[in-house]
């Protein structure tokens, strides 16, 4: 074992061992962190550094909980429950209101509502609750004509989409991600943590960027009444940091289906595996056609609230565009703003996930991701040859 990385990797994959323990070297003395991978439904790759963290600690993933919500949607689509090119209003009429009734389920998926929050913003309550989120959204207008352009829908993406998986099948997102993903394969990916569970939760830790990378973050400029402040909700006073958001026992209990999941690396690359490949005797949950489909990129380029070039497919993040362009096209998956980073790549049958405990500069998946990524891509790559 290398000294202070725990865990095991398949022949083949030492080299990720060797570039998690160069990475973890690194960071500050508190580092706690996970990395997990499936290559064809195989566990590869299953590490862990840090003191306190042990193989099953949860981490909240923050945005990296979007990914389990749109699974749910791709399983509802798949069988016919749901249609991506039918009318949001057709389960949810009363989100026709102020100009959004010709839009799709499938424009809503890939941000191209423009409801990316509320003008009055939302209380820290209220964004612990799908529910108290998507409702008054269904009156809010637009802050672009729907359809005609994309930007990111942080906190109210999975509200949204949760309403119509709601009014569609009688059920929460939540209950039906419990009851068809996460409780048959035993997934340590939560939304709505049960209380027993508590103690395996590791409170996020703020970020603690070098004076140098404190310089870039107060250079950065802000305001309070930009398409960013608004879906991010910092344009509301005592709204709470995001850093703190998964901390709240509230979110966690209730598991809020764009940013309020908590998981170990185990849950977030398991859950790609399963999407992807068979475990355990499973089909893989996701046909090939529908496995194309959310791999399809939908929206890309300049994205009106991140303010950089990304790519959507059917809501999933279009990673292989515009994040690690070295994956096979169609790879599909998302980040967390404290630096998880979970995805499959159908074309090698890769799933990975990655978790850590310090919210990461400057936000959205670690950088170290990047390093960590190339290492157990190549030795997928290594171990099919």
């Amino acid at each position: 074992m290398t000294q202070g990385i725990h865990g095991t990797v398949a022949d083949g994959f030492e080299p990720v061992r060797e570039e998690f323990a160069a990475f973890v070297a690194g960071e500050l003395p508190d580092y706690e962190g996970q990395l997990c991978a499936y290559v064809h439904g195989r566990k590869v790759v299953d590490l862990w550094a840090g003191d306190g963290c042990e193989a099953d600690s949860l981490h909240g993933v923050f945005s990296s909980t979007k990914g389990a919500a749109y699974l749910v949607v791709a399983l509802l689509v798949q069988e016919g429950t749901l249609e991506p090119d039918r009318k949001v209003t057709y389960c949810w009429p009363e989100f026709g209101a102020e100009g959004k009734g010709t839009l799709t389920l499938r424009d809503l998926l890939s941000h191209r509502a423009g409801v990316v929050g509320l003008d009055a913003g939302f209380t820290g309550a209220e964004l612990a609750d799908d529910r108290a989120i998507a409702e008054p959204l269904a009156d809010q207008r637009p802050f672009w004509r729907p359809g005609t352009a994309f930007g990111y829908h942080a906190f109210v993406i999975g509200a949204l989409v949760g309403e119509v998986v709601r009014r569609a099948t009688g059920r929460t997102l939540q209950e039906v991600y419990e009851e068809r993903i996460r409780a048959p394969y035993g997934l340590d990916f939560h939304l709505g943590l049960p209380e027993e569970l508590e103690p395996r939760y590791r409170s996020v830790q703020p970020m603690a960027p070098t004076p140098e990378q404190q310089a870039v973050l107060d250079a950065t400029p802000t305001g309070p009444h930009t398409l960013a402040s608004i879906a991010f909700n910092t344009h509301v006073p005592g709204a709470g940091e995001l850093v703190d958001y998964p901390n709240s026992r509230a979110v966690r209990a209730s598991g809020p289906a764009s940013a309020g999941g908590v998981a170990s690396a185990r849950g977030l690359a398991g859950m790609y595996a399963a999407a992807i490949s068979e475990i355990d005797e499973r089909p893989p949950l996701l046909k090939p056609d529908t496995i194309a489909e959310v791999g399809q990129i939908h929206s890309t380029g300049y994205d009106l609230v991140a303010r950089f070039h990304k790519s959507f497919g059917l809501g999933f993040q279009a990673i292989s565009d515009y994040v690690y362009p070295f994956l096979g096209a169609g790879s599909f998956g998302h980040s967390g703003a404290g630096g998880s980073q979970a995805f499959a790549d159908p074309r090698c049958g890769l799933a990975y996930g990655y978790t850590r405990r310090r919210f990461a500069y400057p936000g959205g998946a670690a950088p170290e991701n990047d390093r960590l990524v190339h290492a157990v891509h190549r030795a997928a790559l290594g171990s099919a040859q």
